[in-house]
């Protein structure tokens, strides 16, 4: 390995899994009050994904984790650290990066859960350049992985029809100049911790007969709010990672945003004057996956030859919390 390049980091490989079972919105028109055409014209998704009655969190991260290995060729046991991003975990512990290490046979790696919601892979990504960077690990891996539909309440339209499950991965290898890590925003905002939350089921609200009958172990989220939210500081945290690699908009190749609603990402674009063939869609298929979003989103767009080597590549999410991160990867 040649010593100048000894420390770059760049990403090796990636992979993503989706359960089979499809939900569409026509499926949904016949538990909620809802239709199609208002779910389409409200957040431009069209189905989404939903895990089968045997399949835990883990079990769709090992699944994309086996996919990126092999897009890597990889060897399960090079890797030395693995994060994963995901607030349903299996279980409360031990962490799901743990029963994930085992299902994979990662017996070197260094395992931990990241909660930052629909950030976390983004938080992942950069957590884990940063523990290679000053460390001896010289392979990570990151994955966010999800299993929203059963945390959402069923006769909630304004919540049911957002969500999907899955689980994307990203490996990361010391030695590699390419597709790289050249800056980053990240930030958290407290005080609006109320507007994307589950309020029962942890130690401020264990669960009880009342909890459950009230429905408070489900994701309550203040729609209105979040959009404004995400609006403005997708865009204001996405000029600062651009400001910090001494870029600009105009060299933005391909943006990836958090799957969440059409409307913010047309909202995002129009401001950041970027034409939509530039920004990766794919909610329409898989619905808002949260964590898993951007990983999934990043391995179809590399599978579809959206990305070529030098491209600029724009990362940003936001979610619960409230958090929010950007990273610019050159290509």
């Amino acid at each position: 390995m040649n010593k100048e390049n000894s420390n770059n980091i760049g990403i090796a490989g990636t992979g993503f899994y989706i359960p089979e079972r499809i939900l569409t919105n026509f499926d949904l028109e016949k538990i909620v009050d809802t239709t199609d055409e208002w779910i389409r014209t409200r957040t431009g998704i069209e189905e989404r994904r939903t895990a089968s009655d045997e399949e835990a969190t883990s079990d769709l991260a090992a699944k994309a984790g086996e996919k990126a290995l092999k897009d890597a060729d990889i060897n399960p046991k090079e890797i030395d650290l693995l994060i994963i991003a995901t607030h349903f975990p299996d279980h409360h512990f031990p962490s799901t990066a743990c029963i994930t290490q085992h299902k994979l046979g990662m017996k070197n790696a260094v395992c931990f859960d990241l909660s930052a919601a629909c950030t976390g892979s983004i938080y992942s990504l950069y957590v884990a350049e940063s523990l290679m960077k000053n460390s001896n690990y010289k392979t990570a891996m990151i994955i966010g992985t999800e299993i929203f539909s059963r945390t959402v309440d069923w006769q909630d339209r304004n919540t049911c029809i957002l969500f999907g499950d899955g689980a994307g991965a990203i490996i990361l290898k010391k030695g590699q100049k390419e597709k790289s890590i050249i800056s980053f925003d990240f930030g958290s905002d407290g005080s609006n911790a109320d507007l994307i939350k589950i309020p029962a089921g942890g130690s401020r609200l264990p669960p009880t007969i009342n909890t459950i009958r009230n429905k408070q172990h489900y994701i309550q989220m203040e729609g209105k709010k979040v959009y404004r939210f995400a609006k403005k500081m997708m865009v204001h945290s996405v000029n600062k990672a651009l400001e910090k690699a001494e870029l600009s908009r105009k060299d933005i190749d391909l943006l990836i945003p958090h799957q969440a609603n059409i409307r913010i990402l047309k909202a995002v674009a129009k401001k950041l004057h970027l034409p939509l063939e530039k920004i990766m869609i794919n909610l329409q298929k898989y619905g808002n996956t949260s964590a898993a979003s951007i990983p999934i989103a990043l391995d179809e767009a590399i599978s579809e030859g959206k990305i070529k080597e030098g491209d600029i590549v724009v990362l940003t999410a936001f979610g619960a919390g409230l958090t929010w991160g950007e990273i610019v990867i050159r290509w």
